[in-house]
């Protein structure tokens, strides 16, 4: 697990914002330099935290505006090789292992409502799929985010080790 403190949640929030930002840019605006943030950086990509830097899409402005989660209840046994599965299928954004009745849950997008059935009948047709639920996503209010949990953790943590955090009024 890879200690983090204000001043990398900082960095995060400011990547989250653009991803393109530059270490100058950056460092500019939090308040410390360049070579801090490309420590910083390069500590937190070493330890995993950052594992990467991806543009976000818009599913929806390419076309693929039928958006739903499929819930799997599997034989036992069976996880694995459904994961396997429904891994190979290029509408399939996301796959968790739950608790619960269902065992998968299986976020897909789609162009139509045909084609999410089309979907669903593919994926509920694998070996060891007992019973789906699916929930059409009608808006997504809140978005995946990292930044506000990583900066409920390190709220205590301080800003680095020699600089005092900057002045936001």
């Amino acid at each position: 697990m890879l200690s983090i403190d204000q001043l990398d949640v900082e960095l995060l929030r400011l990547l989250e914002k653009d991803a393109r930002s530059g270490v100058v840019e950056l460092a500019a605006k939090a308040g410390v330099s360049r070579n801090t943030v490309q420590s910083r950086l390069r500590r937190m990509e070493d330890g995993g935290l950052i594992t990467g830097y991806r543009p976000e899409i818009d599913l929806t402005r390419a076309g693929l505006v039928v958006h739903a989660f499929v819930a799997l209840e599997t034989h036992q046994g069976s996880l694995s090789a459904i994961v396997d599965e429904v891994s190979r299928i290029p509408q399939v954004i996301e796959v968790h292992t739950v608790t619960g009745r269902e065992d998968l849950l299986v976020r897909v997008a789609s162009a139509t409502q045909p084609d999410l059935l089309d979907l669903i009948s593919t994926i509920v047709a694998f070996p060891g799929v007992v019973h789906s639920s699916t929930w059409l996503t009608l808006t997504t209010p809140l978005p995946h985010r990292s930044v506000p949990p990583l900066a409920e953790l390190a709220k205590d943590s301080g800003w680095g080790r020699s600089t005092a955090p900057p002045n936001r009024s």
